[in-house]
């Protein structure tokens, strides 16, 4: 049995946020919170731990987008804001901000599940790019750390690259750790000895 998506929506007409409940509840199983003020919307999203965040809004401001800025948390869950008109300018902030897509032209409920689908798949793509990227720059501070010992070894006891090298990882063997933090603990140690 799976957990139905939990989706929060912003919407301040309650009409239309009745017309996007139903619309949502035909097309699957959701646990569904309609939001219908939008000061303090980053506490309010906090406290309900939604999967998804969809905002219909005539006109977003920039206050909206620093409050959306907050309650993506950053970027913890994919946002659809569904706008009434092109509001100059806030297309890019409203990106910069997290939102996974910005729809001109107001929300219809025909392309609400279609949306909401794009604005996960997206999401999804985005974090796999941002852990990726962290992980890239992990290794590449390992690899730095790791050069920065073999030098001091090679300079130590005049030996080659590939000798410190295999001093390092013997040790990181020997201790049952990676050689990145043998290599971190001997260019601390060399930085105290300096």
């Amino acid at each position: 049995m799976t957990v139905p998506l939990s989706i929060v929506i912003v919407e301040q007409d309650r009409d239309r946020a009745i017309a996007i409940v139903d619309a949502l509840k035909a097309s699957g199983d959701y646990d569904i919170h309609v939001i219908g003020n939008a000061s303090g919307l980053a506490r309010k999203i906090a406290g309900l731990l939604p999967d998804v965040v969809l905002i219909d809004i005539d006109n977003p401001t920039r206050d909206m987008l620093e409050e959306l800025t907050l309650a993506s948390g950053p970027l913890d869950r994919p946002v659809a804001m569904f706008v009434s008109g092109a509001a100059g300018g806030l297309a890019q902030a409203a990106v910069e901000a997290g939102v996974s897509a910005y729809v001109v032209g107001g929300l219809q409920t025909e392309r609400l599940k279609p949306v909401m689908d794009v604005a996960i798949a997206r999401f999804q793509m985005m974090r796999q790019m941002r852990t990726e990227l962290d992980e890239t720059r992990r290794a590449l501070e390992e690899r730095k750390v790791i050069d920065r010992a073999k030098g001091l070894l090679m300079k130590a006891k005049g030996i080659g690259e590939d000798d410190a090298y295999a001093i390092l990882r013997k040790a990181a063997m020997d201790q049952g750790r990676k050689v990145a933090e043998v290599a971190e603990a001997l260019v601390t140690a060399a930085g105290l000895l300096q």
